[in-house]
């Protein structure tokens, strides 16, 4: 199926923000690039879209390395994260749908998304530079690694983004055409210009528009026929051979 972006963003302004944590598995190398990009020590938000791996795997080492950080979570995630770890509820801050986050310069906005694989997402709007963090809506699978959805011809954006959208939300299929229609409407009046999410490259210029059109379209596509048996029994067919 290609690869998928695993991203993660931060946030450069007066009181920096870290958004996502990424996933345990390549610690190292996402701390080294954080790190890289923002002091820990001035750090003073990290911002929890949701509790999976991929987003909250790194979020005991961040918190450690970030003591003047406030966590802004849900208290479903925490709940929820207390099977594995216990989250410093004292540092916690509850946001929202709809809430909002003054971070120094510019005034932070969460909302629910419309497509989401978890019960506590949480997008993030920055409108100081109509920047979308849209978390798992708008995954897409990729032919090769990419930053920018520039680099992806028609045919393939417009797969992926409904490859995607059915693989992260399967339940766009049961969804009421016109009531999920106004759910998109809501989350594309924020404005953005620019949409960044865990797993996509960056949407830009008309990309945005037809993500969103193609978002539209989700409840009246066919569901994606997941792997079988018999596709694992192929492919380890097919791995003895070579």
């Amino acid at each position: 199926m290609g690869h998928f972006p695993m991203n993660s963003m931060v946030i450069r302004g007066a009181e920096p923000v870290l958004v996502d944590t990424g996933c345990p598995a390549v610690r190292a190398q996402w701390l080294d690039a954080v790190w890289s990009i923002v002091d820990p020590l001035d750090v003073r938000w990290v911002f929890l879209t949701h509790d999976d791996r991929d987003h909250a795997g790194n979020l005991l080492p961040v918190l450690a390395a970030c003591p003047n950080a406030t966590l802004l979570t849900t208290w479903f995630s925490l709940g929820r994260m207390a099977e594995e770890w216990e989250t410093p509820i004292e540092r916690c801050r509850f946001v929202t749908d709809g809430g909002t986050v003054d971070v120094g310069d510019r005034t932070l906005v969460a909302m629910r998304p419309p497509l989401f694989d978890n019960p506590t997402t949480r997008a993030l709007f920055d409108p100081a530079t109509s920047v979308l963090w849209s978390v798992d809506t708008f995954a897409t699978n990729l032919p090769a690694p990419m930053g920018e959805i520039g680099e992806l011809g028609d045919g393939d954006f417009r797969d992926g983004q409904l490859f995607g959208g059915r693989l992260v939300a399967p339940w766009t299929a049961w969804l009421d055409s016109d009531r999920f229609g106004a759910v998109v409407d809501r989350f594309s009046s924020l404005g953005a210009e620019v949409i960044a999410g865990c797993h996509t490259p960056v949407l830009r210029g008309p990309r945005v528009a037809e993500a969103f059109d193609l978002l539209h379209r989700l409840p009246d596509v066919e569901p994606w026929q997941e792997f079988t048996q018999t596709d694992l029994d192929a492919w380890m067919a097919a791995a003895e051979q070579s």
